[in-house]
């Protein structure tokens, strides 16, 4: 059985830096961005926001997903957001453990 996979979007603040990425632990995974626990972009610019997802059954659907969104522009990426949380606010506590 395939893992379930997540396309995600951290930010810095409203309309600030963003982050896209994929994980199959989105729990963790945002945890560990808001925490700064590994070094790289989200820690080196702040995106300790998590203010968009996607869940799907598969990580590789998953990753098609991020693929083709990492190839949209800023805007496009914005507008994602802003559907489904258009105050930016951290989604973080809404996400419940497996």
């Amino acid at each position: 059985m395939d893992k379930p996979g997540f396309v995600y979007i951290m930010a810095s603040g409203r309309n600030g830096t963003i982050y896209l990425g994929v994980t199959s632990d989105l729990l963790k995974r945002a945890w560990e961005h808001r925490n700064g626990v590994v070094a790289g972009f989200t820690k080196k610019y702040g995106c300790n926001r998590l203010v968009w997802y996607e869940a799907y059954d598969g990580i590789e659907e998953a990753r098609q997903r991020e693929l083709r969104m990492k190839e949209w522009k800023r805007a496009w990426k914005v507008k994602q957001i802003e559907g489904l949380n258009p105050d930016w606010d951290d989604l973080f506590d809404t996400l419940t453990p497996n």
